[in-house]
């Protein structure tokens, strides 16, 4: 049984469950697809650590990825200069890069939690973040922090779900 049919017999099972009731399972096989969802859905995957880092890029739990913070770096050049509208830009292209690495894409971002190092960027932050959300709104937060990494002025992390049905 594929991890979609799974979850659509695991959600089939939800109202009963939410009630309180007692759900029979009504063949052993019903009863190996409910176990294997289970484990499915409380499996924990560490994502993209690398050597001496104390955190993994980003991990997954069934079918929820939770993406470390992303920041307005090119690799192998740095941090994107010119303020907050490209730091931003290059934030949101690197998450959506992580994204599609692991299985999911910004159609599928649930939340995102922006640090901004000046609250003063909120404006040209959120104009530019909309761009990348074309479809839909996430739920989000942002705050405004004393410092971030490298001097950089914006730094996102994201939630996003992985092939949950009526997902692109």
């Amino acid at each position: 049984m594929t991890r979609k049919q799974l979850l659509v017999a695991t959600l089939a099972l939800g109202p009963a469950l939410a009630l309180g009731g007692a759900v029979a399972l009504a063949t052993p096989l019903a009863a190996q697809e409910h176990d294997e969802m289970a484990e499915m859905m409380h499996s924990v995957e560490y994502l993209g650590g690398r050597p001496n880092s104390p955190f993994s890029e980003a991990v997954r739990v069934g079918n929820v990825l939770y993406l470390s913070g992303k920041l307005g770096t090119v690799p192998g050049e740095g941090l994107v200069e010119g303020g907050i509208v490209p730091e931003t830009e290059q934030t949101l292209r690197n998450i959506a890069d992580a994204l599609e690495r692991y299985g999911s894409s910004m159609d599928e971002v649930v939340k995102c939690t922006v640090f901004l190092a000046d609250i003063a960027d909120f404006r040209d932050m959120s104009q530019t973040y909309m761009g990348f959300f074309p479809n839909h709104r996430p739920a989000r937060s942002a705050v405004a922090v004393g410092a971030l990494v490298l001097d950089a002025r914006v730094e996102i992390e994201c939630i996003a779900t992985i092939g949950l049905p009526g997902s692109p």
